[in-house]
């Protein structure tokens, strides 16, 4: 759990403004997290003339109990007092202070189980886990569950007062397009009037701050704590990305959503799931209601052959919403004009068209460009007015991000990390590039080994030389994954292999010349590089800017 997230009862009372008065205003909409819900002959609630409720403030007298949360039919045994006053839910053990619920939850590196006498040693009051132990020491509550992360969704959504039923949720699931089409809903239906909270891969827009990001769909805790202070900021909605990992892991359960989103799937994750087909089957418990809930409006890509699978596996109770350039589209594109620096198309929705420039590159951004659209105009807004903000777009960190440092060729740099995303990439590039295509690229180490032949062979289709090295090496050998790599090689007079990424993108930029593009694929916003012990620095934009600055210093301020 973040620390930013953590809610210490004790901690809050004792930095808690003094105030003369015994009464607090609260909206009725809305639980306070620090106290248990007053029922209607509580004498400390009282109606006032506007049908608002005060409640008497009560930190002073009791701290929340961890049977305000936990529901018996949750709980298969239990030691200890469940009556127990505490001070947050933790489900790491370095962020256990004082009165904390542990939870330990079971993952596929660690066991939380393993970390459960360190969480008792820093303070914390419960513990819940799958097993109960044979003793227990005394003081301490420990409650056997029959998943803790299922228990742990539950419980965060409790604490946090439902935060979900205050905001509209939109999410975001798919192989590729999902950073860039939450980053589009957010900047086409965010107003001063309605804002839009964010999560997902490069940040965390709270609506009163942003922070960086940590993992694309965070654990249900952080997902429920962020929503909370989105509330609490005034946000009317939310755009998330909703990752196979958080679907799996029940990141989301229970979590309403208003929306959801369908982009696309291709092969990617496949070192955690068994195979393509049950990476899919994954992606469609989002739709179908197995996370406890189903969205209101599914908005799906039939341009995409598992997205018209999809469309025949949604309960009668949520509402379709298609885009795609298919004739047979609710929400498609028409006449798609691709350039360099913009995408022009004509975008044609039930009640109307609409010539639209967009400043997103390549195809499948047209596509990303639909699904923002389908989900403004599935949630009652207007279409023209939404899609007039789009001129303001600035795009999104390291997605097909230019990177203008003087120089006389193009240099981008992407996220691409997939064959299918490489393929999509190159190939729109291939198309507008005047002279020479040019790639640095790698594959991740400690993931799928299996798509590592298959991105060389993209990337030896589409690009005229490629200059492969390592991405994000972690615990493996890199000469493991250039052999892996290897096998996708055809013309081996087209690449070279180099190991420290600096000086392959250096040589790359070497041997650029006029009208030539440079595309550095695979890690695009990240701004460090992960080793077997160690992350280091390492943002391929900053490092582009920083080489072509020393190369034209070199060259007498020619780059």
């Amino acid at each position: 759990m973040i620390g930013y997230l953590s809610q210490n009862f004790p901690l809050i009372h004792a930095f808690a403004p003094r105030t003369d008065s015994p009464l607090r205003l609260v909206a009725p909409s809305r639980h306070h997290t620090q106290t248990r819900p007053s029922k209607p002959s509580d004498p400390n609630r009282i109606k006032n003339g506007v049908g608002k409720t005060l409640v008497r403030n009560r930190m002073t007298k009791s701290a929340p109990k961890l049977s305000d949360f936990l529901k018996p039919d949750e709980i298969q045994a239990h030691k200890g007092s469940l009556d127990c006053p505490i001070s947050g839910l933790v489900m790491d053990s370095r962020r256990v202070v004082p009165g904390s619920v542990f939870f330990a939850l079971p993952g596929r590196r660690s066991d939380g189980v393993q970390f459960i006498d360190e969480a008792i040693s820093r303070g914390a009051v419960a513990i819940v886990a799958q097993k109960l132990p044979g003793l227990v020491p005394s003081k301490l509550t420990y409650v056997q569950v029959a998943d803790p992360r299922v228990v742990l969704a539950r419980v965060a959504q409790r604490y946090y007062g439902h935060p979900d039923r205050a905001l509209s949720a939109i999410g975001v699931t798919g192989t590729n397009g999902k950073t860039t089409v939450t980053h589009l809903v957010k900047h086409l239906l965010d107003t001063p009037k309605q804002r839009v909270g964010l999560i997902g891969t490069i940040h965390y827009d709270l609506g009163a701050r942003t922070v960086p990001s940590f993992r694309t769909t965070p654990e249900s805790l952080d997902v429920y704590g962020m929503l909370a202070q989105m509330r609490d900021a005034g946000c009317a909605q939310v755009a998330m990305e909703v990752s196979s990992h958080g679907i799996d892991q029940h990141r989301v359960l229970g979590l309403g959503f208003e929306v959801g989103v369908f982009s696309n799937l291709t092969r990617d994750h496949l070192d955690y799931h068994d195979g393509l087909e049950d990476y899919f089957k994954v992606k469609a418990r989002f739709f179908t209601g197995e996370l406890g809930t189903a969205p209101k409006i599914a908005v799906i890509n039939t341009d995409d052959a598992y997205g018209q699978r999809l469309t025949a596996m949604l309960p009668e109770t949520v509402r379709l919403v298609t885009y795609g350039e298919n004739p047979d589209a609710m929400i498609r594109a028409e006449a798609v004009e691709l350039g360099f620096k913009t995408t022009r198309l004509r975008l044609v929705w039930p009640e109307g068209t609409c010539e639209v420039t967009s400043p997103l590159i390549g195809r499948y951004n047209v596509s990303n460009l639909l699904a923002a659209a389908a989900v403004a105009w599935s949630t009652g807004l207007d279409l023209r007015k939404c899609l007039a903000r789009l001129a303001s777009f600035k795009g999104v960190p390291g997605r097909m991000e230019q990177v203008e440092a003087g120089q006389a060729y193009s240099v981008l740099v992407d996220y691409a990390h997939t064959d299918d995303a490489l393929r999509n990439a190159l190939g729109m590039l291939r198309a507008i590039t005047p002279g020479r295509l040019m790639v640095v690229f790698g594959c991740g180490g400690q993931r799928d080994r299996a798509k590592r032949p298959l991105m060389t062979a993209a990337v030896q289709e589409f690009a005229d030389f490629a200059f492969a090295t390592a991405d994000n090496p972690r615990g493996e050998a890199l000469t493991q994954i250039f052999k892996d790599m290897e096998a996708g090689v055809s013309d081996a007079a087209r690449i070279t292999w180099i190991d420290d990424r600096r000086r392959a993108i250096s040589l790359a930029l070497d041997a650029c010349k006029a009208g030539d593009c440079l595309l550095v694929a695979g890690k695009g916003h990240e701004s460090y590089q992960e080793f077997a012990d160690t992350v280091i620095p390492f943002d391929d934009r900053k490092t582009v800017r920083e080489l072509i600055a020393i190369k034209a210093l070199k060259h007498g301020g020619a780059a």
